[in-house]
């Protein structure tokens, strides 16, 4: 059953929780899969928690971590920042214990779903992740499909790292994928997690409704903010001129079948998403 969330845009700091810069799960969001944390670790900090009912992948933004899960030990090299390219990363299965430990400290997302199958917990190469150019043009951008569907294992995250360079526009077409048409069109929950390259960075995103009273958005959005998207066309996603736009998506939903069917908006099909 999808609820309202009380917001689609969450500011820098507005869904802060303990050590988390930010913390989204299914109850807060209004809907029943996709899960996003990112935490914040200073030099010497570790910071442990139950996965649940959920999977997780620990994804590093900016540093290096230590993972335990249970008894396995994944030793990540981490980045220094989003636009370094492509980072290794963990996944951690539902019903374990997590320790995320940090020498250097940093920032490591935690992309979570609800999900029914422990899978056994793993390591991800960033010498591995399919790095795909998408678009051309003003549209140009670099999706590193970490967590894709076809990429690696899960049972029902997807995730995906992009990136715009300044003044282009990505996630154009407005898609989307909030109706069960086999083939066609899965069911999606969908959260962007954004950081922007340079100081007083901006960037712009837009949500349409799909249907009457569905979701609706364009907001300017600054280093650190997210979006939820329970419904609706989304995109454009505008990145100011000078400066690189980053966005983490999770995506998780009730389809027996794990994949990423969108359809593009009858208005604005002339372009690649």
């Amino acid at each position: 059953m999808r609820r309202t969330p009380p917001s689609l845009h969450l500011p820098a700091g507005a869904a802060a929780d303990g050590p988390y810069a930010v913390r989204v799960d299914p109850v807060s969001a209004g809907w029943e899969y996709s899960a996003l944390r990112v935490l914040v670790l200073a030099p010497g900090e570790s910071h442990s928690f139950a996965s649940g009912d959920s999977e997780w992948v620990v994804l590093p933004l900016a540093g290096a971590c230590s993972v335990r899960v249970d008894g396995d030990v994944i030793e990540l090299l981490g980045r220094e920042s989003v636009f370094d390219g492509a980072t290794d990363f963990a996944y951690a299965p539902r019903d374990t214990h997590v320790r995320i430990s940090s020498g250097a400290g940093g920032r490591f997302a935690l992309a979570g779903a609800r999900c029914e199958r422990p899978l056994p917990a793993r390591y991800g190469s960033a010498p591995e992740v399919p790095v795909e150019a998408r678009g051309s043009g003003n549209r140009a951008r670099q999706v590193r499909n970490f967590a894709s569907a076809d990429a690696f294992a899960c049972d029902r995250l997807i995730a995906v790292e992009v990136v715009t360079p300044g003044g282009n526009w990505s996630s154009y077409p407005p898609h989307k994928h909030d109706e069960h048409r086999p083939g066609a069109e899965s069911v999606l929950e969908e959260i962007y997690y954004y950081e922007i390259a340079g100081p007083r960075g901006l960037a712009y995103q837009r949500i349409s409704p799909s249907r009457p009273g569905g979701a609706e958005l364009l907001a300017e959005i600054r280093d650190g903010d997210t979006v939820l998207v329970p419904d609706g066309w989304h995109g454009p996603s505008i990145a100011q001129p000078g400066h690189d736009l980053y966005y983490l998506n999770v995506m998780a939903g009730p389809g027996a079948e794990r994949e990423w069917k969108i359809s593009f908006h009858p208005d604005h099909t002339e372009g690649y998403a």
